[in-house]
């Protein structure tokens, strides 16, 4: 009928259930953070072994960071949050640069940090809805999509290209990235 404002209810409710198992799934998910809780605090990167020891807390990387994403953490000391800033760690050395302590390492010589990203089951393509959010943020080409048969392609993560940057975690509009060490990722 012309001028009818109904709402055709078995079209919503069609339309609205796929959606309902992944907010599901999503909740129950132990993928709620973007770090994972077991393991250390996520540090800036090139934190040294002895990092805890010799930080001092005064903020000079927090506010050095041009990403924004450092933030004061447990006891004061400075954590990565990909929920902040800009999303990500660019690895531009400014932490490491502010940093007046020997808290760092050098970053010609070490790697920023053993984190990795890991990608939930309430991801979106894993469960039928076309997405590619975290493979196209992704600079390093460490989320590539395998196709299937029936479906959207599903993302796999390659540890060996990841660099725990967590662009592909605050991307995710599933929020089921998380970072990991890469051991604990390896062991999964």
């Amino acid at each position: 009928m012309p001028g009818d404002n109904r709402i055709d209810r078995s079209r919503r409710a069609f339309l609205r259930r796929p959606l309902a198992g992944l907010v599901e799934a999503r909740d129950q998910s132990d993928i709620k953070r973007t770090r994972d809780t077991a393991a250390d605090p996520w540090r800036p990167p090139w934190a040294s072994a002895t990092f805890e020891d010799a930080c001092t807390r005064c903020g000079a990387c927090l506010e050095a960071c041009p990403e924004g994403i450092l933030v004061k953490g447990d006891g004061g000391f400075p954590e990565v949050d990909v929920t902040q800033g800009s999303g990500e760690c660019t690895f531009c050395q400014a932490c490491v640069d502010a940093c007046p302590e020997p808290a760092f390492e050098a970053p010609d010589t070490h790697s920023p940090w053993d984190w990795v990203a890991r990608i939930g089951s309430g991801c979106l393509a894993t469960n039928g809805i076309v997405c590619q959010t975290c493979g196209d943020v992704c600079d390093y080409d460490a989320i590539p999509f395998a196709p299937e048969e029936s479906g959207p392609p599903v993302p796999w993560l390659n540890p060996d290209s990841c660099t725990g940057c967590g662009a592909c975690v605050a991307a995710c509009p599933a929020q089921v990235i998380k970072i990991v060490h890469h051991s604990r990722h390896q062991a999964n």
